[in-house]
């Protein structure tokens, strides 16, 4: 038996959201409940949730967390904070699942549906575009944007013999000058105590970056950013890297540490250190980290950056998805 159940909060299935999403294919930080639930807390007014559950025999197998706003419909979170979003659907149970949801999606009031950041080998892509046939709706799905990713090798050396002669030969120079500078290193904050401090150095060097960056970083997202280490350092989640030299904090990076992979989040750099190429090099000494750590991935995220490719990153695309009603 399939039933279904909507609520508009968090807390009434978060355990039961954290238990299923490890099953799933989409597993990722973006779409565990405390993710969504800080995004909801800092910019969900204005926005109808409706959190379906679906059940097969009494089961969870299935979660669409989803936002209603001017008759459109739409995932949980942006696409400028939230590099992934999916349906949280256990494997297996795909076909109860689409098939419930879409049936209960059709009876809602909305003009269109937009989707976006879905990975390229989700099933989403693959059971929304016969629903929105069925029912006489256009269906557009479309390449968002890439997200480069690279599987990580045992060892450092085994690593850097996987790059490209020219990038393998960079990198290797690069990291031979920052280490005659006897005053560098490359260290984590992850004190609760000092963590606000220490990410008001993240958003100095992130703003400073690069004028896209200052007017990305507004308070707002400042807030977000802040809550989300407050939450995740006490799950060994969040890691916020810092390069220093000569006692100065010159580059840092937030990654996330989550199911076998580093995720690159944001970063930032002090243009006035560029000569020790600082942006790039806190980024290769965090990768460096994940193999020693054990981990399978090291995930670049959004964006088609020339850094990625140099350090070994392959794409991954995601896509967006819009569903129409006829007029």
């Amino acid at each position: 038996m399939i039933t279904l159940t909507t609520t508009n909060d968090f807390s009434s299935v978060l355990t039961e959201w954290e238990t299923l999403l490890p099953r799933c294919q989409a597993n990722t930080i973006f779409l565990t409940p405390l993710w969504q639930k800080i995004w909801w807390e800092h910019f969900g007014e204005g926005y109808d949730l409706q959190i379906i559950s679906i059940y097969k025999n009494g089961e969870l197998i299935g979660i669409a967390p989803l936002t209603l706003k001017n008759n459109i419909l739409t995932f949980v979170g942006d696409s400028d904070l939230f590099d992934y979003h999916d349906f949280i659907v256990a494997e297996g149970q795909e076909d109860p699942f689409y098939t419930t949801l879409t049936d209960h999606i059709s009876k809602l009031k909305w003009s269109k549906i937009t989707l976006k950041s879905i990975r390229q080998d989700s099933p989403t892509l693959q059971y929304l575009s016969p629903f929105a046939k069925t029912n006489g709706y256009t269906c557009k799905i479309s390449e968002e944007d890439t997200a480069p990713t690279t599987d990580l090798s045992q060892t450092w050396d085994d690593y850097l013999m996987g790059l490209r002669k020219k990038h393998r030969h960079e990198l290797r120079r690069k990291l031979r000058r920052l280490e005659k500078a006897e005053t560098s290193k490359q260290y984590i904050c992850s004190n609760l105590t000092s963590i606000e401090t220490d990410m008001q150095d993240f958003f100095r060097l992130h703003k400073a970056s690069s004028p896209d960056k200052m007017e990305f970083m507004t308070l707002k997202r400042q807030k977000f950013f802040l809550d989300t280490a407050l939450n995740l350092i006490p799950k060994n989640q969040f890691k916020l890297y810092f390069l220093e030299i000569d006692n100065v904090r010159v580059a840092s990076c937030i990654c996330f540490n989550y199911a076998g992979s580093y995720l690159l989040y944001n970063s930032g750099y002090d243009t006035n250190y560029s000569h020790w190429s600082v942006g790039l090099l806190n980024k290769a000494l965090c990768l460096r980290d994940a193999i020693e750590d054990g981990q399978h991935t090291f995930d670049f995220l959004r964006g088609s950056e020339r850094y990625k490719y140099d350090l070994g990153g392959e794409d991954h695309f995601v896509f967006e998805l819009n569903i129409e009603k006829a007029n």
